[in-house]
């Protein structure tokens, strides 16, 4: 039983927690001798039926398996036990320390693991704060427009002997060398580049600008330091580089044709007052963001507490992740956009670290002011969202029957409701900035 037990609880740090375990030799025995009856059902050992080996042959052929399922079933048993008892969450895996199973004699193992930690927030009401409040300008609706009308833009090869530009699609073939020698990772044929992306090693799109079609040039490439690729880091590259093809891309006229790729609107007014109201309601969003940010980090600055690195691997794990996505989707191939990402992984480290923060500060915020979200919570959030789009609320339901996603939407509001907490305390200071864009503040 576990009174019979000696249990030592230790604190590491205030994200480590140790349980020390001393489990009396009559429940071990008891264990074991579980374990050599469950061995002993299934043991096939010559000149023995299977069920009838003597219990000293067992221990000759399976001692170490059988101690080795005895302790990993005490342990199992006793440390969730204490775990539950204890009313605490472990964060890790637990470290285990064992000197393994000694006749007659105490079985004596420890655990380490992390747990969130113990802080009291701060700092979060009356907050003093200055909200921008962003306001669509014309050159946001000339910019967005640009971008609409960048969608339907043709590629059509240049004729006459213009230079290359920026913004232009070119067609090369290149041939590098490094220290003298070629290599195969240098060369490419039919090479499609567009000039101004920055997709390539810095200073080579550059000096492409002002060639035309069917020139050959030497140029020389310094790769930076930190290039993925140890063996052309800090060192100097020369191409050979032929531009055989010159494209550009042309953009359709703003007019009453335009509107015909478009099967919701029937005139220009329409498309520009959609996207008037789009970008309106991007710009409420991005208000909403930005005074979140600032919250979030008026609050980091005057709570300090530890934070468990079990959270922090988990987060960078996620944004690792969440980039190779990223990069897959522009094109680049998953092994390469892989092996970018674990080269970068130290990168992540100190934006992972502060959204590990900010959660827990937020979540402790939730707990000491009671704020809940509740299933119905959640589903009037859905049902929201299944007006908003003009979508099936079940449908769009479905999408979180998965219990992990409802969690994830659930703290999601009950961060939102932290916010709302927040903000109705604080003295706002509301200021106008023109420009999604980012203009000048308004005096």
């Amino acid at each position: 039983m576990v009174s019979q037990m000696t249990i030592k609880m230790e604190e590491l740090s205030p994200v480590r927690k140790k349980i020390s375990f001393e489990v009396p030799w009559e429940e071990v025995k008891t264990e074991l001798d579980s374990v050599y009856r469950e061995v002993g059902r299934q043991a096939k050992i010559k000149g023995f039926r299977q069920g009838k080996v003597p219990r000293k042959v067992l221990e000759t052929h399976f001692k170490e398996h059988a101690h080795t399922e005895t302790m990993n079933n005490i342990i199992n048993k006793y440390y969730w036990q204490a775990l539950e008892e204890n009313k605490i969450t472990a964060l890790s895996r637990p470290e285990i320390t064992q000197d393994g199973l000694k006749e007659n004699s105490v079985f004596s193992f420890s655990a380490s693991f992390e747990i969130e930690p113990e802080f009291e927030p701060r700092g979060y009401t009356a907050m003093e704060l200055e909200k921008e409040e962003i306001l669509v300008t014309s050159s946001d609706m000339e910019k967005r427009i640009s971008e609409i009308r960048q969608m339907f833009a043709t590629m059509e090869e240049v004729t006459d002997d213009r230079k290359v530009q920026q913004g232009d699609f070119v067609v090369i073939d290149f041939a590098g060398i490094c220290e003298g020698e070629s290599s195969a990772e240098l060369k490419a044929e039919n090479y499609f580049l567009e000039i101004g992306l920055k997709r390539f090693v810095p200073g080579f799109e550059e000096q492409l600008i002002d060639m035309t079609k069917g020139e050959t040039k030497t140029i020389k490439v310094t790769y930076p330091e930190d290039y993925r690729e140890k063996k052309y880091a800090g060192k100097n590259v020369f191409f050979d580089v032929t531009v055989k093809s010159l494209k550009e891309k042309r953009m359709p006229a703003l007019d009453e044709n335009f509107i015909k790729n478009f099967e919701k609107y029937n005139s220009l007014e329409d498309l520009k007052s959609d996207i008037r109201k789009s970008l309106e309601e991007e710009a409420a969003r991005l208000t909403e963001t930005n005074l979140q940010n600032k919250i979030t980090e008026k609050l980091l600055q005057v709570n300090e507490f530890d934070v468990p690195s079990s959270l922090v691997e988990r987060q960078i794990f996620y944004m690792m992740a969440d980039m190779v996505r990223r990069m897959t989707s522009a094109g680049m191939d998953e092994k390469s956009a892989t092996e970018l990402c674990l080269n970068m992984r130290d990168n992540f480290k100190d934006e992972a670290t502060k959204e590990v923060k900010a959660f827990l500060l937020f979540k402790k915020i939730a707990e000491k002011e009671k704020i809940i979200v509740e299933t119905a919570d959640a589903d009037e959030h859905i049902r929201q969202l299944a007006a908003k789009y003009g979508k099936d609320y079940e449908l769009i339901k479905k999408g979180y029957e998965n219990e992990e996603k409802m969690e994830n939407l659930k703290l999601d509001l009950t961060q939102k409701k932290v916010f709302d907490f927040i903000v109705q305390s604080a003295n706002i200071k509301t200021i106008e900035k023109e420009g999604i864009y980012g203009v000048e503040v308004k005096s």
